[in-house]
């Protein structure tokens, strides 16, 4: 089970974010996510696709996820 959203969204200051609007973006951003994660997870098990394996095909695309606050080549 994928947990819930946490109850504290670190900022890049160490403090909280606390702004309404960014926590209700956040939340739904997770729910979604969650979403889409099992979806998938539960096609590729359903398809025959070894469970472990596509656990680390999901953390490798998770993995893979670039800042977008850095500067792309």
């Amino acid at each position: 089970m994928i947990p819930p959203p946490p109850t504290v969204w670190p900022g890049l200051d160490g403090n909280a974010v606390g702004c309404r609007e960014k926590l209700r973006m956040l939340a739904e951003n997770h729910a979604e996510v969650a979403q889409i994660l099992t979806d998938a997870f539960e096609d590729a098990v359903l398809m025959g696709v070894n469970e472990d394996a596509m656990r680390e095909i999901l953390t490798g695309m998770v993995r893979g996820l670039e800042s977008p606050k850095r500067p792309r080549a």
